[in-house]
């Protein structure tokens, strides 16, 4: 019987108690113990689906709920379908920098900065100067409602170019995310597929505070969850619910992937794109969205076709007490970092 956090039996999915659920983390904490010589426990408060579907509404402290997690383990470098987990500063991204800083790519960036989202475009771009793909040829891509955001214009290092793509205004962070792959699509067909051969998608509330060079490009990349890395399989928020396009049955899935970080191959990043707004038309018209809105959409696309290259949580991470710890911080996401945040916290940093 799965214990974190339903349990399926005959009769349905039903809740898992928190005494069962303390008792299964303290079983692990054990096990961790004697296999690894330590063992980290914390209480936590966090937003994330997980914590919804064991009942515990936003901002409420869970006193009684132990997170372990395994310390000082080894980094893994690699899948267990063979496709290389990402590492920045291991060998490995080393000599993944040097194969492909020798083909003189262009890779694409791409970010939706609607409404009140302009708010982060400098912050984003001017970090991505900086940090991604230092020395590389590549093109911004910024779909946006408003032209105007990128007054006056942010100066671009050499073989740097930024292009803007007008798109309709879409209100409301839901209704985005609804969207989001539709608009992908339809700029990826034109006119991102002429011009990169790589396409990367980016939440533009994220800062790049590190270099994240060539070691990221693939066929089809996916970024871990940076808090969920290294917990149980059944701690995965995947959707549930069966009348879902995005459900996930039990025994389904490797990683749990944010939606913060991806990409690939244009022609891959096309297929991924459509696929998933496809699947969000279905549900629409059948009055259904998955819980985890875009980025459920996102793991059941990639449980059928799994990446070719899976990016640590070193690419996609903020402060949480449930946040994998890392070696290096590369790309922060100010959003996520803001909902992890008390509300005493939030208004102290201007979320």
């Amino acid at each position: 019987m799965a214990l974190f956090p339903f349990c399926k039996t005959p009769s349905g999915l039903v809740r898992v108690t928190r005494k069962q659920l303390v008792l299964y983390c303290l079983l692990l904490s054990l096990l961790i113990y004697f296999l690894h010589g330590r063992k980290a426990a914390v209480n936590v408060e966090s937003p994330h689906p997980v914590f919804h579907a064991l009942g515990m509404d936003r901002g409420t402290e869970m006193t009684d709920m132990v997170v372990v997690r395994a310390v000082g383990q080894q980094l893994a470098l690699e899948t267990s379908w063979g496709a290389p987990l990402v590492w920045g500063d291991s060998s490995n991204s080393a000599w993944r920098r040097a194969e492909f800083t020798q083909r003189g790519i262009r890779t694409g960036l791409l970010v939706l900065v609607v409404g009140g989202y302009a708010q982060f475009l400098r912050r984003f771009l001017s970090s991505a100067e900086d940090h991604f793909l230092p020395g590389g040829m590549v093109t911004y891509y910024i779909l946006t409602d408003n032209t105007r955001s990128l007054d006056p214009p942010i100066k671009l290092g050499p073989e740097r170019e930024l292009k803007v793509v007008p798109v309709a205004e879409l209100p409301g962070w839901e209704r985005l995310s609804q969207r989001r792959m539709a608009l992908l699509t339809a700029a990826i067909k034109d006119p991102i597929r002429s011009e990169v051969e790589y396409i990367f998608c980016a939440d533009v509330d994220q800062e790049f505070v590190a270099p994240v060079g060539e070691e990221i490009l693939g066929d089809l990349v996916a970024t871990l969850h940076p808090e969920l890395y290294g917990m149980p399989r059944n701690a995965f928020p995947y959707e549930i619910e069966e009348s879902s396009s995005a459900c996930v049955e039990e025994g389904e899935g490797d990683y749990y992937y944010t939606s913060e970080l991806y990409g690939g191959l244009v022609a891959e990043m096309y297929s991924l794109a459509r696929a998933c707004s496809l699947l969000i038309l279905q549900d629409q018209a059948n009055g259904v969205m998955a819980r985890g809105l875009e980025e459920s959409y996102l793991n059941r696309y990639l449980i059928n076709r799994r990446p070719t290259c899976v990016l640590s949580p070193e690419y996609s991470w903020w402060d949480s007490a449930l946040a994998a710890d890392v070696p290096v911080q590369r790309l922060i996401s100010l959003g996520r970092q803001c909902e992890a945040l008390d509300q005493q916290k939030r208004e102290e940093n201007n979320c």
